[in-house]
């Protein structure tokens, strides 16, 4: 039987999704490719694969829309993959639903390590009360939160900031889902408010938990 993971690969470009092919294959995954949006989402309905790589300009449909459809049937991890300079377009499909996206041109290796931290992040698992990576401890319940052994104070938003990327570590949340979901939806887009907080949460846990993706939003890195 196989148990190899099956990753659909959605890309109208001949030699990427040839590479992408021989890219996962070579990482232990079988691979479902499709070239339209159409195909990929015949493919996911017929074949269910564990996760999706999915370009965002296709040619019958964008990519959006693709990730779009298969969120609402599906929670499998979705990785756009999307062009330099195509900012705004990131943006709407990491709000429609995707879990990450890799630049192009991408390494293979960086292309591998996303879906594998992708894959972990959606394994069936509890919820941790305390959280804890490279000597930070956050404790979801008592709401404290230490570095190095030594207590951290922090405001409430800078508590929730960190919990909400924390409790999902590795995955990139949008500037506007982390405004939703620690301010309330008519902050939405104050993403100002959101700049000055992250930076005083930097200044008092340290830098390096917090990664910045420029013009899409943060990921907690540890």
């Amino acid at each position: 039987m196989n148990d190899r993971p099956r990753v659909l690969v959605v890309d109208d470009e001949p030699q990427i999704l040839r590479a992408l092919r021989i890219i996962l294959r070579e990482a232990g995954f079988e691979v479902t490719a499709a070239s339209t949006a159409e195909e990929a989402l015949d493919q996911a309905a017929l074949k269910p694969p564990r996760a999706a790589i999915i370009d965002l300009v296709l040619p019958d449909r964008d990519g959006v829309e693709v990730t779009r459809e298969l969120r609402a049937w599906t929670q499998i991890p979705i990785i756009v993959l999307s062009a330099v300079g195509e900012e705004d377009e990131k943006v709407r499909a990491l709000a429609a639903g995707a879990d990450d996206y890799v630049t192009k041109p991408f390494g293979p290796r960086e292309l591998v390590a996303r879906l594998e931290a992708a894959l972990r992040r959606a394994a069936p698992g509890t919820a941790e009360p305390v959280i804890e990576a490279d000597g930070l401890r956050l404790d979801l319940a008592a709401h404290t939160v230490a570095v190095d052994g030594t207590g951290v104070h922090l405001t409430p938003i800078e508590f929730n900031l960190l919990a909400a990327m924390a409790s999902r570590r590795g995955r990139l949340l949008t500037h506007r889902t982390l405004l939703v979901e620690v301010w309330g939806p008519e902050y939405a887009d104050d993403v100002q408010v959101l700049r000055v907080h992250m930076s005083n949460l930097r200044r008092k846990i340290g830098a390096r938990y917090i990664h910045t993706d420029p013009g899409v939003g943060y990921r907690f890195a540890a």
